[in-house]
């Protein structure tokens, strides 16, 4: 009974100290809120700074509602966890920013926190925005107040347990975050240091492009190698891949080309990355964005892959691949894959078509796909859906087709692959 006794006494020691390590990697280096700061003047210019930096962090498409009031919040944002909804983050008193502080924006960008105290569900990806800086956010914080107050009500999250519970969002971060500003890296250049700054804060790029595990934490020691977007299963490709989307080999105009219009010679922004474009990064300046592409081709490149192991397919899929090719794609990517200039894009040779991951070819030709409309593509091209059109078979014998054809040497496309992609995306 004495030993029984000591072993509770020491697991109950050893949980006490857990919980007292969990609860200081989740308040270190948190402001306090009650010490009274001298408040920042909302000069036009740094409500003019907060917009673009609204746009370069991309904030309306979380905080804006389809037909809804910008910023409002409302969107809702479906997760393996289940679905979180953007807040409202106009300056109503009651359901948006109005009775929040500064410091209390710095906080919730910063740390995960909200002002009353609730850890913040890294949907919101303070996993990003912790390298913004504190003047940045001050600046946001005064577009922000600047909006129209909308007094809409906060949708409260539909996440299932144990997702729903701030003791395991408190273990997760204790895990998986670490807060800190971006440090500029001396040996590199100014430009070097503010794409940096963009890409890995405000744009967050790699809550996209980078693997995540089980939990829905980010692998960093892989970053922006390439993931699959939980639940819109478009696959955000690898930009340290010269196979995927590495613009290392790339001039620098066609990178700032992609960003600012959504097409270049040798690359087209579709599925989620044409939203991207068109709600963010067409709105950056061209010395922003050439910072970013500046390094984008400095990132640690990964090794080639191996030439991937691809099996004939059979004489009545590659016939029918041949057939629904001719029929339904040649008119416009040519009879060889060729493609017609910025229009339409090449299908010999493009790494889209190539790269081992089959999920954005299926979803292109499912739910069809657009370039966005901007300054230097305002009337864009698009491919129709061909979801009622072409059942699983016909578009995994098309695909096959295609990524075996002109020089190309991919792997075929199975029924299956279409199937599960046709039975899981959200829309």
């Amino acid at each position: 009974m004495k030993r029984l006794s000591q072993l509770l006494a020491a697991l109950a020691l050893l949980l006490a100290a857990a919980s007292a390590l969990v609860w200081w990697l989740n308040v270190r280096g948190e402001p306090d809120l009650s010490i009274a700061e001298p408040a920042v003047p909302a000069t036009p210019e740094l409500i003019a700074r907060g917009a673009y930096l609204a746009k370069a962090g991309n904030c309306a498409a979380c905080h804006t509602a389809r037909g809804g009031e910008p910023f409002a919040g409302g969107t809702p944002i479906p997760t393996p966890f289940g679905t979180v909804y953007g807040s409202n983050l106009t300056p109503d008193p009651t359901h948006g920013l109005g009775q929040w502080s500064a410091a209390a924006f710095w906080r919730a960008m910063h740390h995960g926190r909200s002002r009353d105290g609730r850890l913040l569900v890294p949907a919101f990806p303070y996993t990003s925005f912790t390298e913004v800086t504190r003047a940045d956010a001050d600046a946001l914080f005064a577009f922000l107040r600047s909006q129209p107050a909308v007094a809409q009500p906060n949708i409260a999250h539909e996440l299932r347990f144990p997702y729903n519970q701030q003791a395991a969002l408190a273990v997760w971060r204790a895990l998986y975050f670490r807060p800190g500003v971006y440090q500029p890296e001396p040996a590199q250049t100014a430009e070097w240091n503010r794409g940096a700054y963009l890409v890995r804060g405000l744009g967050h790029c790699a809550a996209c492009h980078t693997t995540r595990n089980a939990w829905g934490a980010s692998d960093e020691r892989l970053p922006l190698s390439g993931g699959l977007i939980p639940m819109q299963n478009w696959y955000a490709p690898a930009l340290t891949a010269a196979s995927e989307a590495s613009v290392a080999d790339w001039p620098v105009d066609e990178v700032v080309a992609l960003l600012q219009n959504g097409v270049a010679p040798r690359g087209w922004a579709a599925g989620p990355m044409a939203e991207v474009v068109l709600r963010s990064t067409q709105h950056l300046t061209t010395e922003d964005l050439t910072a970013m592409a500046v390094y984008l081709q400095a990132l640690p490149q990964q090794p080639a892959p191996p030439p991937p192991a691809r099996a004939a397919p059979s004489a009545e899929t590659a016939t029918l691949g041949r057939q629904r090719y001719e029929q339904h794609c040649a008119q416009c990517h040519g009879e060889r894959g060729e493609g017609a200039g910025l229009a339409y894009p090449p299908l010999a040779g493009n790494r889209a078509v190539t790269m081992a991951s089959t999920a954005n070819l299926v979803q292109v030709v499912l739910h069809g796909g657009f370039t966005p409309a901007t300054a230097g593509n305002p009337r864009p091209y698009g491919m129709p859906p061909f979801v009622l059109s072409l059942n699983d078979r016909e578009i995994a014998a098309v695909l096959t087709y295609v990524r075996g054809a002109w020089g190309n040497q991919a792997a075929s496309v199975s029924e299956f692959d279409v199937s599960r992609l046709r039975a899981s995306t959200q829309r």
